[in-house]
């Protein structure tokens, strides 16, 4: 099993998505012997997930059923054990388009969510090279990816990137920063990049870290330096009911010719129903609440 090559069939040893619904999911790790207790029952790795297809539909202890998905960065997003805040989907995407990523990219990040989408975007002759503060939360990094089929694709370093930088030099494609004072790692991230046209993006939750960031990638030559947030609103499908308006121009036409609605054969009329009643239509309506910022997406290139 790889997270950047899909295997058909659930093995010993993977990580797979447990798909109660679009709300409800978990990552396992299938292992011999091991049991899996869900609101619906219990999942036996042995006999209900080894050799059985991705996708399948299995039925728990007590007779509900659960799918089980095939994992990829989107559903990691999604699943991933929360060490630190994490950047999801929405902001993952214009990241990968903006840093102008490809098969065989070398890039230079520090973030654990983002992490798997560079990893499947620069495969198979790419790197990643993730830099990580704490120690534990860097060997927890280590063994994931190394779970997950990507381990030769990246080197995780355990050191603090604004005082030592990446730990390469005038090799990257790109460099992103997900840290409290990006500022600070302008100088290092410079360094890291290939010798011309590098790109570089920085993401903050305030406006007052970007202006310091923007103002130190102009202080290290950086040029196209552009900042974009993005703002995700979902609509939920709804059948909604309005009162049929009275125009009032249908009543008098109708009196003038000597319209009677309470003659039956005037019922199925065009303008039988306009001063009364209501209709109903499907129409998009957005969400009383919804998560609006996320962070500022800071973009330069290294001139």
């Amino acid at each position: 099993m790889s997270f950047i090559e899909y295997g058909d069939t659930i093995k010993d040893g993977d990580t797979a998505i447990v798909f109660l619904g679009h709300e409800s999911m978990f990552p396992v790790k299938v292992q011999h012997g091991t049991v899996t207790q869900t609101k619906y029952g219990v999942i036996r790795h042995s006999t209900d997930l080894i050799g059985k297809k991705y996708g399948s539909k299995v039925t728990c202890s007590k007779g509900g059923w659960v799918f089980i998905l095939h994992p990829t960065p989107e559903l990691w997003t999604m699943n991933l054990p929360h060490r630190t805040q994490i950047l999801y989907s929405t902001d993952i995407s214009i990241i990968t388009m903006m840093l102008e990523l490809k098969p065989g990219s070398i890039v230079c990040t520090g973030s654990g969510s983002l992490s798997h989408a560079l990893i499947r975007t620069v495969a198979p002759t790419g790197h990643l090279y993730t830099v990580e503060f704490h120690q534990q939360r860097a060997e927890k990094a280590r063994e994931e990816f190394r779970e997950h089929g990507v381990d030769h694709l990246v080197t995780v370093t355990n050191q603090d990137v604004c005082k030592n930088g990446f730990g390469v030099s005038n090799i990257a494609d790109a460099v992103f920063l997900d840290i409290p004072s990006p500022w600070e790692a302008i100088g290092h991230a410079k360094s890291a990049l290939k010798t011309e046209g590098g790109r570089i993006c920085s993401f903050s939750p305030c406006i007052e870290q970007v202006q310091r960031t923007c103002l130190a990638m102009e202080e290290y030559g950086f040029t196209e330096i552009k900042t974009l947030e993005i703002l995700l609103r979902v609509y939920n499908v709804r059948t909604i009911s309005l009162q049929i308006p009275d125009l009032g121009k249908a009543a008098e036409d109708n009196s003038g010719t000597g319209f009677d609605s309470s003659n039956p054969s005037n019922q199925g009329s065009p303008g039988a129903n306009l001063q009364q009643g209501t209709v109903q239509f499907k129409s998009g309506v957005p969400l009383r609440e919804m998560v609006g910022h996320t962070g500022y997406l800071t973009f330069a290139t290294k001139s």
